[in-house]
């Protein structure tokens, strides 16, 4: 990689929709006014450790995009450029989307929604073909083919849409020397770490990415992490030294 390069990995701030414990999926929730705070904490981090992007992906869903302006703003880099793809979108959670989380375990039962939340595999009930057109109708998604258009995914799904992401436009930025922030979400972000870790499908489903904590992987010129396996989480508040990311941080 050229000096200096690294990956930037950052969750979105929470949602309202995390905040109320609903599934949200490709459900455009705003952030929650803690959600800001933790953007504005996420941001105080790179700045205090001396970590600045060179560019930025987002979602097309505006807690990611919003997270992304308040970064971006904070460290002064507003100029920089933003490129924002449906491959970065949340998993899409089907007919589950907007449902209480505790309601969806109590009628299915805590090992099949556990299945859906967590498996690498397993995609909850498909949205109803009425609703899919409603949030399809957006202006965002007018240009996607409709293959690119799911009613569901599995956590298997966002990995084969966030690859190419990864392939075409994020590594030959790193391999050029740039840092390149993704901000995105739970799912895709768990995608990208799978990949970069060669994490087993087991392994995957025990990882959690917390909301907003940025997470740096510095990377050798064939797109694996050194010095060693794993990135490092940068501590928003300052309490601690940056910490190994693993494949078990239990389950939200």
């Amino acid at each position: 990689m050229g000096e200096g390069g690294a990956l930037l990995l950052l969750r979105h701030g929470q949602s309202v929709s995390n905040a109320a414990d609903v599934f949200t999926g490709w459900d455009d929730a705003p952030l929650s006014d803690l959600g800001v705070a933790q953007a504005h904490g996420a941001a105080a981090a790179l700045l205090r450790l001396g970590v600045r992007p060179t560019g930025v992906h987002t979602s097309l869903l505006r807690r990611s995009i919003t997270t992304a302006e308040i970064v971006t703003g904070v460290l002064g880099r507003e100029w920089i450029p933003v490129r924002r793809s449906w491959r970065l979108n949340e998993r899409h959670y089907g007919a589950l989307t907007g449902r209480d989380k505790r309601v969806v375990a109590a009628e299915a039962g805590d090992a099949l929604c556990r299945a859906w939340r967590r498996s690498f595999a397993v995609a909850p009930p498909a949205m109803d073909e009425d609703v899919a057109a409603v949030m399809y109708a957006d202006a965002r998604y007018a240009g996607l083919p409709p293959e690119a258009r799911p009613r569901t995914e599995s956590l298997a799904d966002v990995w084969r849409r966030t690859l190419p992401y990864w392939t075409d436009v994020l590594f030959p930025q790193l391999r050029s020397g740039g840092t390149p922030l993704v901000v995105g979400h739970g799912n895709s972000l768990r995608a990208f770490v799978m990949h970069l870790e060669g994490m087993s499908p087991a392994d995957v489903e025990r990882l959690d990415i917390p909301t907003a904590v940025p997470m740096r992987y510095r990377l050798d010129r064939h797109g694996a992490p050194v010095p060693e396996p794993g990135g490092r989480y940068l501590d928003p508040v300052g309490a601690g030294d940056p910490v190994r990311i693993g494949p078990a941080r239990g389950s939200r």
